[in-house]
């Protein structure tokens, strides 16, 4: 695997730090600007706007700008949302900062999709993806616990002045390692708006939505479930959030060859997987031990789904990738926000915190039918997808002498 892959991987965990990271430090930057510690939730969800909003939008503004370019504006964009964050002096300026590190989180994901597809050869495309994704998923058990950890003796700045490093470090490897790939003549906002109008990437977006939804219908609500059902104390979450974060790294690592080998059969299989840890949770939450089982399978679940949703979505936006992988991220900051207003619902409703894993469950098999509708829609290509993200994107540089593919 290139280097640039690692850089790539040291963008996503800055990422994942500073996503979850806030969650973890809300009773600290309540109590320093002075607000209500359900008012400084706001901060999470201002974060979460900003990723809905940034991933097509600076998409789109950069649909021109060379790959590697865009990168590196993105991640200063990153860089300098989180400075901002760490020195706001009031809940209004802290808010508009958390919006600006949002902004760039999606696009970046999505350019990096695209740029990691396109450094190893057809077959390992998938694999390549999800190694970047890897440092989301690692960010969960080393970045959110560690940042979250600084915060709390430190203060709370100083984790997104933590996170701003990494991200400045995550500017210099992508400087150094990823290579120059051109934009051909076809590029543009116009090119990438009409790839968005196939009914398969619609189809792929809303699998996203609804299936991940799922996922953070009861994620949203771990703790919670693990005080009041299973017993563990409020000291000891952490780890169990670490555990959760261990799953999902071996999803992701087994995500990459299997969807290379299969892109439809392994989102098929993670939907359905999920489903039924979702239901099993239902029932085991009240053993410890069986309860960590659950959890680490249903993380690991989580995430092999990413990779075949960013691959299939490459895939049917043809030439235009690009707008498609990024507006997947908005998509799962949707279902972050739809699954968690769903999940809160059911306990609202004197369902019980078990409930959650009951509407996940749902949401997962919801999500399974819009898969497989997306699959029937198909008129049964030889190809594989995730081999096709590689040659349909490729068009983007025909017009252009060089296009880098190396594979060392």
């Amino acid at each position: 695997m290139p280097l640039a892959l690692l850089a790539l991987a040291v963008v996503a965990f800055g990422i994942g730090t500073t996503e979850f990271a806030t969650m973890g430090l809300l009773p600290q930057i309540a109590d320093g600007i002075g607000v209500s510690v359900p008012q400084a939730g706001n901060l999470v969800s201002a974060y979460a706007l900003g990723v809905v909003v940034g991933a097509p939008v600076l998409t789109g503004i950069g649909a021109r700008v060379p790959h590697k370019k865009l990168l590196l504006l993105l991640s200063g964009l990153f860089v300098i949302g989180n400075i901002a964050s760490a020195f706001a002096p009031n809940f209004g300026l802290l808010f508009a900062a958390r919006f600006l590190a949002g902004l760039p989180h999606g696009a970046l994901f999505g350019v990096g999709a695209v740029v990691a597809s396109r450094l190893v050869a057809p077959d390992r495309a998938a694999r390549a993806v999800s190694m970047m994704f890897l440092g989301l998923t690692v960010a969960n058990i080393v970045g959110v616990p560690a940042g979250t950890a600084l915060g709390q003796q430190l203060g709370w700045r100083s984790a997104y002045v933590a996170v701003a490093v990494i991200g400045l470090i995550a500017l210099a490897a992508l400087a150094a390692f990823v290579p120059h790939q051109p934009r051909g003549q076809q590029a543009g906002i116009r090119h990438e708006v009409r790839a968005m109008k196939n009914r398969q990437v619609a189809i792929g977006l809303a699998t996203a939505v609804v299936g991940f939804g799922g996922f953070f219908a009861v994620y949203s609500y771990l703790v919670p479930m693990l005080t009041n059902l299973t017993g563990i104390s409020d000291t000891s979450t952490t780890l169990v959030l670490a555990l959760y974060g261990v799953g999902m790294t071996a999803g992701t690592l087994i995500a990459g060859p299997l969807t290379d080998r299969a892109l439809r059969p392994t989102l098929y299989a993670g939907l359905a997987l999920l489903a039924a840890g979702l239901v099993t949770f239902y029932f085991t939450v009240h053993s410890t031990a069986a309860a960590l089982v659950t959890i680490a399978f249903i993380g690991a679940m989580g995430a092999l789904i990413t990779t075949p949703v960013q691959m299939l979505l490459m895939a049917k936006a043809k030439n235009a990738p690009t707008m498609a992988a990024a507006s997947n991220h908005s998509a799962f900051n949707m279902a972050n926000a739809g699954g968690a207003w769903l999940g809160g619902l059911a306990i609202s409703a004197g369902w019980g915190w078990a409930s959650p894993n009951l509407v996940g469950a749902a949401l997962a098999v919801a999500g399974l039918g819009l898969a497989f509708m997306g699959g029937l829609m198909d008129r049964g290509g030889r190809g594989s997808e995730s081999s096709e993200v590689i040659t349909s994107s490729a068009a983007e540089t025909l017009a252009e002498p060089t296009h880098t593919t190396s594979a060392t």
